[in-house]
């Protein structure tokens, strides 16, 4: 390279530097730039980000404003389920003699449940729910990260709804991806049930979904209706139970907001109000579970707004299928025992245990003779205020070598009661002790025990508590109508107001129900029967027990108000029975020859010789005299 083009590129590099120096921008002009290119860049990305959340959006309320060109976002978006996105909502139906079910295409679920021989309490359509009121879905993640409800999802019918041999309705829905894979959920109808088959089977989705993934994320919502006359009686009865696969029965609260996560392993959750449930069972097991039950206001027409968030095992391969059963029927007792049928141990289903028949012996005593004998009259006969009079009186029947012997032991009290008072002048009142000494070996001689008279009272309780659990429960009396009362499952108003009348609506309701009204004034005969026929010592508190005892069934009033009519029918007829049983018994009785009797036994044992005194006589005694010693000490 020559001198003079040396000196030419110099020339060049230096025409050029000084070029950019004399047109380099101020730093005024270098942050005017900069603010523009920043307002572009966040213009750009909002447009972006109204553009995604349009398509999202259109994409999950299947709309047609989807901005334009822009497949390749919905694509993105929603990966390989992109074909599924958008489609018409369309419906089919699943109907047998009891149920009838509406399916949507749009998430492959259950739109709508109608129990076709049930009606609200004004007479509609018996909907468990219908549209949005419930919603269920299953989680889907992708390989490459995207995450997806089925329930904004549209499937594809496999074929029309068939019918097998057995009169069993099948219908399935797909949903497609945009290869080969694919989910299918099968629905399977049995005839004359409320429990139906719900079957989800994959095909290829391990080239769609992560390595490894063995679990479907589930998530379940439904509010519940009211369905009664009652609203609060009908809230009382409705909670979330589940049965954990290897152990009882457990419930969230049914009087406020409540939720619970449940660790073990969970065999099925029901959506439970008083008469009515909706029951998930899962064939194998539900994991990882959370429950949660929100109150509603009256005002809304819910009674509780309840969800379930649950995993389910799940074999993308679709060599194994995940398989449920679904309840959606009424509470009846009889209906749930069913399915337990052949089934031992651990494998039963316990649905049972939904119908509140009281804990422990209450239970047992409604469950092996109450409901036995309600459903053997129910068999024979049609009106169940008959059905009830019919099982007063053979409880009553059963009951009356127990209620004789308690009117014996006060009648024997009572014909002592000269006696007694002859103690009472006897011995001052300040030696209470030595009164009761006296007391008690005048009822030795005599073979008199005091308590007698209380043991078969409560001997009777279990069969009172029973009744108490099993008419609320029963959905057999429900819209069951008897002389004046139109339903025998909820209160016989014959009187009712609007106005909020403050410590009275809360507890006691706007009406009055004719039944426990009766009801509480046959108790109140009856109670004044008893106590003339008792023999009531002259002692301090007497008085106030007395009143008490008045006082009760005046308290039992504004409990029962808002009860079932059939519970204040069958109180109102049993207590009837027994002030009749109490005049034919006292009318049996001589006293006098009782007296005469117990006198003659009184002289016989006086003759035997004196028996060692028992453990508690010896304890009653020492406590007597160190009661006296307490007594001087403090004078």
């Amino acid at each position: 390279m020559d001198k003079n083009t040396i000196i030419g590129f110099v020339l060049i590099a230096l025409i050029l530097i000084g070029f950019s120096v004399m047109n380099k921008p101020s730093e005024e002009e270098i942050r005017y730039q900069d603010s523009i290119a920043l307002v572009k860049k966040q213009k750009y990305e909002q447009e972006l980000k109204m553009k995604e959340t349009a398509t999202v959006a259109a994409v999950a309320q299947n709309t047609d404003s989807l901005p334009a060109n822009d497949s390749l976002l919905v694509a993105d978006l929603m990966g390989d389920f992109a074909a599924a996105a958008f489609g018409e909502e369309t419906f089919y139906t699943l109907e047998n003699e009891v149920l009838k079910l509406t399916l949507s295409n749009k998430g492959g679920r259950i739109y709508a449940a109608q129990l076709k021989n049930y009606r609200t309490h004004d007479s509609l359509p018996l909907v468990l729910f219908d549209g949005a009121e419930s919603d269920m879905g299953f989680i889907l993640t992708t390989k490459n990260n995207r995450v997806l409800n089925t329930s904004d999802l549209y499937f594809e019918p496999v074929s029309d709804v068939t019918t097998d041999s057995l009169g069993n309705q099948t219908f399935a829905l797909r949903l497609k991806t945009s290869g080969s894979a694919y989910i299918d959920f099968e629905y399977t109808l049995r005839p004359e049930q409320y429990m139906l088959a719900f079957d989800i089977k994959a095909s290829g989705m391990n080239n769609i979904m992560p390595a490894g993934t063995n679990v479907l994320d589930m998530q379940w919502q439904s509010k519940i209706r009211q369905q009664e006359k009652g609203r609060t009686f009908e809230e009382r009865y409705s909670n979330i139970h589940f049965k954990y696969v290897a152990d009882d029965v457990e419930k969230l609260s049914e009087s406020k907001d409540d939720e619970k996560k449940v660790t073990n392993r969970v065999k099925w959750i029901a959506f439970k109000d008083q008469f009515f449930s909706s029951i998930f069972i899962a064939r194998d097991a539900f994991t990882a579970t959370k429950l949660t039950s929100k109150m509603e206001t009256e005002e809304s027409g819910y009674l509780k707004d309840y969800s379930a968030e649950m995993a389910v095992g799940f074999d993308p391969t679709g060599k194994n299928t995940t398989g449920f059963d679904i309840y959606l029927g009424p509470n009846q007792y009889k209906i749930l025992s069913s399915y337990d049928k052949g089934l031992k141990g651990d494998d039963r289903l316990l649905l049972r245990e939904l119908v509140p028949l009281g804990w422990g012996i209450f239970g047992w005593v409604n469950r092996f003779a109450i409901i036995p004998m309600f459903n053997l009259f129910s068999r024979f006969i049609s009106n169940f205020g008959i059905i009830i009079l019919l099982m007063t009186i053979v409880i009553k029947l059963v009951l009356y070598p127990l209620t004789y012997k308690s009117y014996m032991s006060s009648a024997k009290m009572r014909v002592l009661k000269p006696e007694i008072d002859e103690i009472h002048a006897r011995i001052p009142a300040e030696k209470a002790a030595e009164r009761q000494k006296a007391t008690m070996e005048l009822y030795n001689k005599v073979g008199v025990s005091p308590m007698s008279g209380c043991l078969p009272t409560l001997l009777q309780m279990p069969i009172l508590f029973a009744m108490f659990s099993f008419f609320p429960a029963s959905i057999e009396l429900r819209q069951e109508s008897f002389l004046w009362a139109t339903d025998l499952s909820a209160y016989d108003a014959i009187v009712s107001w609007n106005t909020y009348v403050p410590l009275i609506t809360p507890y006691f309701g706007n009406h009055i129900s004719l039944f426990t009204l009766l009801m509480t004034v046959a108790t109140l005969v009856s109670t004044k029967l008893n106590m003339a026929n008792t023999a009531t010592p002259d002692q301090p508190g007497a008085g106030m027990m007395k009143w008490m005892m008045y006082l009760m069934p005046i308290m039992f009033m504004f409990i029962f108000n808002n009860y079932a009519s059939g519970l204040s029918y069958y109180y109102f007829v049993s207590t009837l029975i027994t002030i009749g049983q109490t005049y034919a018994i006292r009318a049996s009785i001589d006293e006098k020859k009782l007296l005469a009797q117990l006198h003659a036994k009184r002289k016989n044992n006086e003759k035997k010789p004196a028996k060692k005194k028992s453990g508690f006589m010896e304890r009653l005694e020492k406590m007597q005299r160190e009661q006296e010693k307490s007594l001087r000490n403090r004078k």
